[in-house]
């Protein structure tokens, strides 16, 4: 064997077995750790020197300007760090990679700008119903809801890095601002910009890998317990009743406390506006003439594309035909429907969100400072900017066609629409996949798009306010149970099931969590849920364990564990090795091809194995062991440690141990 700083012993047939480890030349150069577990033997010809003479040096590097930073030199080392991050940071390649518009804008053709006209207004006629809907989920007033529609479009265009993303509100969003701001207008404002900041932070640290703690499942759980609290919360307006609360528990059990108070008219019309959206939806998936496109005539095509039209725009069609008809009750004093109200006309104004609260603007009727605000907000700070990010990252994957997205920039991008918002009186909102999925079937080509939504959105705060404020309470109920009633994710029990079952406990477990907790504290349970798999599949690796025979004749028992050997799975890994060596009395190989990570409790064990191997005088091998964990297992300097790389080695490392089988006495 030879020995490399390392300190990985490797056999060689051409070699012995030495321990002591060679002093580091004064020259302070060292052996190529690398190649010091290396089977491949490149000693050059004629030298004497291991790994052919080849040297690496810790003396000095050498800095862009041709001056030498020695190893010591701390501040030379921090200067050319910051050096390099200020490079990279104002480099092209980076502004562009920060600044979107930069890469598509200089393209842009009219073709282009055909496509996000159409897309944009089609958007537009779907999200000021949806706006004023949201806002109700909220808590808050419905003029709300436009107001954070508009103002995050523009940001989105200029740091927006998917083309099908509609800023805005959304029904998760919505729901989550009702549970942390308590419909409290001051304090969802507030939680707009302090998201924002929060998202903002977060994509100039890099954290958008967060979101990968949340697995399918949990997230499926989550999207779905969302949905069902949803339409539970609508189910007051479609009924006419009060009926308060932040859980699924909760709402449904104030809803049968006055379910004797029901109107029949709010009813009516909230169960015919869900009918006829439901049959609209079908409607916009009809196709008419022949099955290949290419043989449809002009007239096929105009029909399927106004069907189409039709069911993507049913939201906006229903809100106007029902708003005619508040209007018509409304004239005659007769108005059986409740209505949303009075929406104040015309464009918010631009001022700081509010960061304390006046005596009247509370509901305990004490003032509130900034502090007293951020408490009461709670871990919302958190929650809300992560599922933001959940919700904005499925729908550039959904619409991505294979391409890497960028979760850093989508955090930048959300983050600084959220803090736009909250100037105009916006409450939290992000990408939603309902309005992203009519975006890209409306042939948005670029994020220019959104200024078409933003302008139909202030067009209508500038003119229609007055109008608006006819539209029964069940109409925008009804849009809302009709859109995220499909959220629910049933489809994914069934695959799951046929794929691995145990992914359905944590899935489950956030879908009972959520709606029996409040949301924040639901998908914390599922992550946690997540956790303890992860952590147990972590600790019980599987291991093989089989009974061979070398070249030479010998038998040897070979045990494989499947993964790393970190500290929840060593325990495990060592009873079962010490169980298996004392029954077969026999060699033993722990393969460790599929060992590609370690750590200080994996080495005390490895430690403690050999040492109890050599007190029972029985051979134990590592064969394939990674330099990278090698070195960690040599950190502890443990005896009777031996590596070997070739199977035909085994053999000779059995000689060199003078082992003998035992031979079995029979009567």
């Amino acid at each position: 064997m030879f020995h490399g700083d390392n300190g990985c012993r490797l056999v060689s047939m051409k070699t012995q077995i030495h321990s002591q480890h060679s002093a580091p030349p004064h020259d302070g150069s060292y052996d190529n750790e690398a190649l010091s577990c290396s089977t491949i033997d490149i000693t050059a010809p004629n030298s004497g020197e291991p790994h052919g003479g080849l040297r690496g040096s810790n003396e000095f590097i050498l800095s862009d300007s041709g001056k030498k930073v020695t190893g010591d030199d701390q501040t030379g080392q921090l200067n050319m760090w910051l050096q390099r991050k200020a490079r990279s940071a104002f480099s092209e390649k980076m502004i562009k990679k920060r600044l979107p518009i930069l890469r598509w804008l200089p393209q842009y053709n009219s073709t282009d700008a055909i496509g996000d006209l159409v897309a944009g207004i089609t958007v537009g006629l779907t999200v000021i119903p949806q706006a004023l809907a949201y806002a109700g989920i909220a808590g808050l007033p419905a003029a709300y809801g436009l107001y954070g529609s508009f103002l995050g479009c523009i940001v989105y265009i200029v740091f927006g890095s998917c083309k099908d993303v509609p800023m805005g509100p959304t029904a998760i969003a919505s729901l989550l601002t009702f549970q942390t701001a308590g419909g409290n207008v001051g304090k969802a404002i507030l939680l707009c910009f302090l998201s924002g900041v929060v998202e903002l932070l977060m994509g100039l640290l890099g954290l958008g890998f967060l979101v990968d703690f949340v697995s399918g499942p949990v997230s499926s759980g989550f999207t779905s317990a969302v949905s069902l609290i949803i339409v539970t919360s609508q189910v007051k307006d479609v009924l006419g009743i009060s009926a308060k609360g932040t859980t699924f528990i909760e709402i449904w059990r104030n809803i049968f406390n006055d379910i004797h108070n029901v109107q029949v008219w709010d009813t009516f019309l909230g169960l015919t506006c869900i009918a006829v959206l439901l049959i609209m939806r079908i409607i916009s998936g009809l196709k008419v003439g022949p099955a290949d496109d290419e043989l449809k005539s002009k007239n096929h095509r105009i029909i399927n594309k106004l069907m189409w039209l039709i069911g993507t725009s049913r939201n906006a069609i229903l809100v106007v035909v029902c708003g005619a008809i508040g209007y018509s009750f409304q004239a005659s004093a007769v108005a059986p429907f409740k209505l949303i109200g009075d929406i104040p006309p015309g464009l918010p104004s631009l001022k700081a969100p509010p960061f304390s609260l006046t005596a009247n603007e509370t509901m305990s009727g004490t003032e509130e400072s900034f502090m007293e605000m951020v408490s009461s907000l709670g871990s919302g700070l958190i929650v809300v900017p992560l599922i933001a990010l959940m919700e904005n990252i499925a729908i550039c994957k959904a619409f991505s066609n294979g391409k890497p997205v960028d979760a850093t920039q989508e955090l930048i991008a959300i983050g600084l629409a959220n803090i736009a918002n909250s100037f105009v009186q916006g409450f939290p909102g992000t990408g939603s996949l309902s309005r992203s999925a009519v975006n890209n079937a409306s042939g948005v080509r670029t994020p220019l798009g959104n200024i078409y939504t933003m302008a139909l959105v202030v067009l209508s705060l500038l003119f229609f306010t007055p109008y608006f404020s006819y539209i029964p309470k069940a109409s925008l109920a009804a849009v809302i149970i009709a859109a995220v009633v499909f959220m629910v994710e049933v489809k994914v029990v069934k695959p799951m099931w046929r794929t691995k079952k145990s992914d359905l406990i944590p899935g489950l477990g956030t879908f009972i969590a959520c709606l029996a907790l409040p949301l924040e504290m639901g998908i914390l349970f599922g992550v946690g849920l997540n956790v303890v798999f992860i952590l147990y599949h972590a600790a019980r690796p599987k291991i093989s364990v089989e009974r061979l025979t070398s070249p030479g004749g010998a038998e040897y028992l070979i045990i494989t564990p499947d993964r790393c050997l970190i500290f929840p799975s060593v325990d495990y890994v060592r009873n079962l090795v010490t169980k298996q060596s004392i029954r077969q009395s026999l060699p033993v190989v722990i393969d460790c091809s599929h060992v590609y990570g370690a750590d200080f409790t994996a080495a005390t064990v490895i430690d403690s194995i050999t040492q109890d191997f050599a007190r029972r005088d029985q051979p134990l091998f590592f064969y394939n062991l990674k330099p990278s964990v090698c070195a960690i297992f040599e950190g502890l300097s443990p005896a009777d440690f031996v590596v070997y790389y070739r199977e035909e080695h085994l053999d000779d490392l059995l000689k060199q141990r003078a082992y003998k089988p035992k031979e079995v006495i029979s009567a």
